[in-house]
């Protein structure tokens, strides 16, 4: 302890240079640090999102870009199935449940999800938990709308509020449904999943807003008010994919081949943890590439300590001196260096997550609000702890350098006038 105490007096009288080298360790731990609380969260996010769903049908293309466009609202399909494709399924006497999904369209940039009453029952997510609302009902009527908790809370909507729909991703004017007006009668509670991002309308009223339209806008004379369409069969023509949950999970590649091999139509069912192990393998590359430039960071960043603590050796020669001549030994030194290399490397780790923590409490909300991923703030995982523990041992492999020549260096050496 005395060491250490020496060792912090050593650091206050250099103070400038101990800052700026414990800045530089604590940028680079916030960055690897980071980098693996986003990998995690990431992965956790996406894990969390769907649970209990045994099989995800969409048109034939590939098993991610069926993933993703189905379950996490990210990207377009290719094509849809046709409303006779999910009877199909849906009559199935191995099929449980079925939960069709219509996308295609937004409201201020969020995605709506044309679906039935079955969303509600039998969507599940974080291992096996149900949707709740927050406030309200779910759609009863053809033009309600349920909110997801992040359209709510960015938009600052409330039951009552009626809400416009846009053909396709872009909220422009010609492509506004501004004759069909929604009513908001449900706010979802949150759930942490793009869930939080989607606007839920019937299937029915999907097709309500789009009688009259051809390739993405009104055709004049054909369009109806919303009382002429209550009138007429609002049944799909087609869908975008299809969540199903089967009575018995030992015929899941069963029924994914019969829907593979159907005939009619070219059809593609997913087993959703395969597809996501897939995404996986797909990111993984680039996640360890990430990690690997942050780790150099690291590196980079001791290798400056290792320069500093070596530097200061030549402007400290008399003061390691004195120290010798009033009785510390060798010993005494090189526990010195340690010391505080020590310091300098526990105050880095803590700059490093202040920042880190700090950066995250900013940038939390909008991650949430543009990639519908949650951050949380909690404490260092046992993987972020390893991380910590491999960079305080590194910076103090890397002190032994300096501590070792500050422990060669004899009495005479501090004492003598170099020219």
């Amino acid at each position: 302890m005395p060491i250490l105490l020496l060792a912090w007096s050593s650091l206050l009288n250099r103070r400038g240079t101990a800052l700026l080298t414990v800045l530089s360790i604590g940028l680079s731990v916030a960055l690897l640090v980071g980098v693996e609380r986003l990998r995690s969260e990431i992965r956790t996010s996406f894990t969390q999102t769907l649970s209990g769903t045994d099989l995800i049908v969409g048109a034939r293309s590939g098993p991610v870009q069926l993933l993703l466009y189905a379950v996490f609202r990210i990207g377009q399909p290719i094509n849809n199935i046709s409303w006779e494709a999910y009877r199909m399924i849906a009559e199935s006497s191995r099929v449980a449940w079925t939960i069709p999904i219509s996308l295609g369209d937004s409201h201020r940039g969020f995605p709506v999800v044309g679906t039935t009453l079955d969303y509600f029952e039998h969507y599940r997510f974080a291992r096996d938990r149900h949707l709740t609302l927050a406030a309200g009902r779910p759609f009863a009527d053809l033009y309600d709308a349920v909110l997801g908790a992040e359209v709510a809370a960015a938009l600052g909507s409330q039951l009552g509020d009626k809400i416009v729909l846009a053909h396709g991703a872009s909220d422009v004017s010609f492509a506004r449904h501004d004759d069909h007006p929604f009513q908001v009668v449900g706010l979802l509670a949150r759930t942490g999943t793009p869930v939080d991002r989607s606007v839920h309308v019937s299937l029915e009223g999907l097709e309500a807003i789009h009688v009259g339209w051809e390739s993405g806008r009104p055709m004049p004379g054909r369009t109806l008010d919303p009382d002429q369409a209550r009138t007429l069969d609002l049944t799909p023509r087609a869908i975008t994919a299809v969540l199903v949950g089967l009575h018995s999970r030992i015929a899941t590649f069963q029924v994914q081949r019969s829907i593979n091999e159907y005939r009619s139509e070219p059809l593609m069912a997913i087993l959703p943890g395969v597809a996501l192990a897939e995404l996986w393998g797909v990111i993984g590359v680039a996640e360890q590439a990430l990690l690997l430039v942050s780790g150099f960071v690291v590196l980079v960043g001791l290798v400056g300590l290792l320069t500093v603590l070596l530097t200061s050796l030549n402007e400290r020669r008399r003061e390691m001196a004195i120290l010798r001549s009033v009785g510390a030994r060798p010993a005494h030194i090189f526990s010195l260096i340690l010391g505080e290399s020590l310091l300098l490397i526990l105050l880095g780790i803590l700059a490093g997550l202040a920042l880190l923590y700090a950066g995250l409490l900013i940038a939390q909300p909008l991650i949430l609000s543009e990639l519908g991923i949650l951050i949380r703030l909690g404490p260092p995982a046992l993987t972020e702890m390893l991380l910590l523990a491999v960079v305080l041992g590194a910076g103090l492999l890397i002190s032994l350098i300096p501590g070792y020549r500050a422990y060669r260096l004899a009495l005479a050496d501090g004492l003598s006038i170099r020219i």
